[in-house]
């Protein structure tokens, strides 16, 4: 019996993180030490309060059961942490949707959106996901260039109004990943004013809302005027209170799109489980110290990181936000190259650009999920390795 995946999931696999997940295992097994700036998982942990709550309602044998949907509990914490932290004002019942995770929510929303043959604005390079939800659900993607030259945001008004009267979606992230970039008040009117003349759900993937360095200002897409008309906002836990493996996020914005993609859920999840969210409620409506001093570690990583690589010649330009370094490469070099040679012969795991889109050539992108001692040791190898290689 043969055992064929569908023609859509073929398509999904992604070549050059197999590759790559390939080189750093091959390197392991030849009793290299990998430090691996490949993967952004958070290694800081959760606040300890956060960890308490979850213990403790986990001792409860009453909750064990099936939640079905966000708690009344959650859903007015992501009220209170959105008015806190960005000013806006949230009706947690119609407003706020409870997801596994905004990876999750991403991946299904296309599939209660998207018709075959709709076309969705992504932006290039931008995170996988973007891409994949839409080629399952059928639909088309059509990218937006991030240029460096146009500060990594996209030019609309060079879309074309044939693709503009197909499209159903945009899907935009500042800060983002892999581009670190940030998006200012006057980007976002303007998406808001795109959006309504072309009737276009803006979808804002902002998960990396509280890592946003240098005192720059964090703005939600959702505090501009007019912006609940046209999108949503997707958020997460795993990158602000570094809670990765619990998997809860949430969507917030406009109701009609809230309400498509609850109704899509409700056919394929249970909910999640109750202590986790109760965790998340407590980690929520903190005091947000734990905030402020993460932003100061990754600050200082990135600092480190970035002056070590100077030292060896490579400068990089500073990330104003994310856990991430997005770095132009040495001219000379493809992304994959560089990036699977830097493996091989310095034992540093980093992405190439490639990986998120055809305007990711050129850059590699680095994870600053390690302690300051090992991003001053990846630094040290990378410019022995350029060294080298002149």
């Amino acid at each position: 019996m043969e055992i064929v995946a569908s023609k859509k999931t073929q398509r999904m696999a992604t070549s050059i993180f197999t590759k790559l997940a390939e080189k750093k295992h091959e390197a392991i097994q030849k009793g290299m030490d990998v430090i691996d700036l490949s993967v952004g998982s958070p290694d800081l942990p959760p606040p300890v309060h956060v960890v308490d709550t979850l213990v403790n309602y986990s001792k409860d044998t009453t909750k064990y059961g099936y939640t079905l949907k966000g708690i009344d509990e959650f859903n007015e914490a992501v009220g209170y942490f959105y008015k806190q932290r960005y000013g806006i004002e949230l009706d947690p019942e119609h407003e706020v949707l409870q997801l596994m995770g905004s990876q999750d929510g991403l991946s299904h929303l296309a599939t209660a959106m998207i018709d075959p043959g709709d076309y969705v604005l992504v932006p290039d390079p931008g995170y996988p996901i973007y891409e994949q939800n839409v080629m399952i659900a059928g639909g088309v993607v059509y990218p937006m260039p991030l240029l460096e030259e146009n500060g990594f945001l996209p030019k609309l008004a060079e879309i074309p109004l044939e693709i503009l009267h197909k499209t159903k979606m945009m899907i935009i992230s500042y800060p983002g990943n892999p581009v670190t970039a940030l998006a200012n008040r006057e980007f976002f009117e303007e998406v808001v004013v795109f959006a309504k003349k072309h009737n276009i759900l803006v979808v804002h993937d902002f998960a990396y809302s509280e890592l946003i360095f240098d005192d720059n200002p964090q703005i939600s897409f959702l505090s501009v005027p007019g912006a609940k008309e046209v999108g949503i906002e997707f958020n997460s836990l795993s990158k602000t209170f570094n809670m990765a493996g619990c998997r809860i996020g949430y969507a917030v914005g406009n109701q009609e799109a809230l309400k498509i993609l609850a109704s899509f859920k409700s056919n394929i999840d249970y909910g999640i489980f109750y202590p986790i969210q109760m965790a998340a409620v407590s980690a929520l409506t903190s005091d947000y110290s734990l905030l402020r001093e993460q932003v100061k570690e990754y600050e200082k990583r990135r600092d480190i990181l970035i002056s070590g690589l100077e030292k060896g010649g490579w400068k990089v330009a500073k990330s104003p936000a994310t856990m991430f370094v997005w770095a132009k490469i040495p001219s000379g070099w493809t992304s994959s190259h560089f990036a699977f040679e830097l493996i091989e012969k310095a034992g540093v795991a980093v992405v190439p650009g490639d990986a998120f889109g055809k305007q990711g050539e050129g850059y590699v992108r680095m994870a600053i999920v390690q302690s300051p001692e090992k991003l001053a040791e990846a630094a040290d190898r990378i410019k022995d390795f350029l060294v080298q290689d002149r």
